[in-house]
């Protein structure tokens, strides 16, 4: 039966396969074909879905729907996610984006081989979904590369190292990049590097004066067992997070002013960012950069702050080691040597991944001399995880337009085309064709 559906699907999106690939090629040897799987009811009926695992041991998720337009999108998701990878975990990135399936497009996403941070990893693992789609279902009309948040980063990655297969021939048509965190593992985690040293000056208790004592770029302890709840406790009791303002103290509200503005982190994202330094860091740090620091605050002046001078008198001080600094920047930086069109779309006010991403991977690319192949988009919005859906769906037709027509987008193209798609869908349209960000449009890092 699973093979019988394999090749319904394949007969039925005939029309769609390049014509110089068989419409069903046998799966590669060390990965199982995938098997038809009952959709979630978020689909649009008649979608038919397969789940699968690769033999890297990531689990993934494929959905194509009835009136599919002959284009496959491959996922890469965000993160990273520490935990280990559950056979389910990509519908709630299915779902998330499901107005790509409504729209026509077929979908796949994996959750990677494991948990934790590894760029290149990532990178790998989307590249053999892609792999195991083609074999399947026969190569697509067109393939795009879609990298959310840290997916970004992973589908940046995938589309330089993965761009042209043996032959020279073209894997990725097209590349879109939404909220991504594409400025560069070097440079977009040391605000949290910074923020665990101006946290930990304030409040002394992260770790407390009576516990081990360790460097705070290594997140925590190989062995500790601290959880999430913990650790905002903690926050809770040296700030009031998560309090109402009439129970803070004088003191918890003094700490937070303070630590908010020398870091330029936003209250709501506190707990979160401080998190992603903790648990994230010890997962960097000593799972996959062999201990060597990667973070640097020796010259940072922070500013802000009711009393500067005592902050940046007492505030812990690391110098980064240049193989850790080596062996992250291998692993996640970026060369912007783009050979696919690449669209991007980014909040204003991302409180998450924030809008510099943009600015340093714009000048990256223009290094490399590929500025031609690059259209980024910005909206006014403030979230992270999902922006509003017609935004999505004028993004994904803008490229389809680039690839099949040679139309290349423009804000104001994208935004129309989203005004378009806006009575099928809530949300709205927020961009704002005109802005174009800076690479210190970021916490202050001087």
């Amino acid at each position: 039966m699973k093979a019988l559906a394999v090749r319904t699907l394949a007969a039925l999106v005939a029309a769609f396969v390049a014509p110089t690939t068989s419409a069903l090629s046998a799966p590669v040897a060390a990965d199982p074909a995938p098997a038809t799987a009952t959709c979630p009811d978020f689909l649009p009926a008649e979608t038919r879905c397969w789940t699968g695992r690769a033999a890297k041991g990531g689990f993934y998720w494929i959905a194509v729907p009835k009136g599919w337009n002959g284009a496959l999108i491959v996922h890469a998701h965000g993160g990273p996610r520490t935990g280990a990878p559950e056979a389910n975990d990509p519908l709630e990135d299915l779902e998330r984006f499901s107005m790509t399936v409504q729209e026509g497009f077929a979908w796949a996403g994996s959750t990677y081989r494991r948990g934790g941070y590894g760029v290149r990893m990532a990178a790998e693992d989307t590249e053999d979904l892609r792999q195991i789609f083609w074999d399947a279902f026969g190569r697509p009309r067109r393939t795009l590369l879609h990298g959310q948040s840290w997916g970004g980063n992973v589908a940046a990655k995938a589309a330089e190292l993965y761009a042209r297969d043996a032959e020279g021939r073209v894997v990725w048509d097209g590349v879109v990049l939404t909220n991504g965190v594409i400025g560069g593992g070097t440079r977009t985690y040391r605000f949290r590097a910074d923020l665990r040293a101006v946290y930990q000056f304030y409040c002394r208790n992260h770790p407390r004066p009576d516990e081990t004592q360790y460097p705070l770029w290594q997140g925590l302890p190989a062995d500790s067992d601290m959880t999430r709840a913990q650790l905002e406790e903690r926050v809770q009791t040296c700030t009031g997070v998560g309090l109402p303002q009439a129970r803070r103290t004088a003191e918890q509200k003094r700490n937070l002013a303070d630590i908010l503005a020398a870091t330029g982190i936003r209250e709501d994202q506190l707990v979160a960012h401080l998190s992603w330094a903790t648990f994230l860091f010890r997962d960097m740090v000593q799972r996959r950069l062999d201990g060597l620091n990667p973070f640097d605050n020796s010259r940072t002046v922070y500013q802000g702050s009711h009393d500067d001078a005592a902050l940046n008198a007492g505030v812990t001080r690391f110098t980064a080691d240049p193989m850790g600094v080596a062996r992250l920047a291998y692993d996640a930086d970026l060369s912007g040597l783009i050979v696919a069109p690449t669209l991007t779309i980014h909040a204003k006010n991302d409180p998450t991944a924030f809008v510099s991403n943009e600015a340093l991977y714009r000048d990256t690319v223009a290094a490399a001399g590929r500025s031609d192949l690059l259209v980024q988009t910005f909206t006014d919005e403030d979230q992270h995880s999902r922006l509003a859906t017609p935004e999505y769906v004028g993004l994904f037709q803008a490229m389809m337009h680039w690839l099949d027509d040679g139309t290349k987008p423009t804000p104001a193209g994208v935004a129309a085309l989203c005004q378009a798609a806006a009575p099928r869908y809530d949300g709205g349209c927020h961009f704002d064709p005109d802005f174009h960000p800076s690479t210190d449009a970021a916490p202050p890092r001087r």
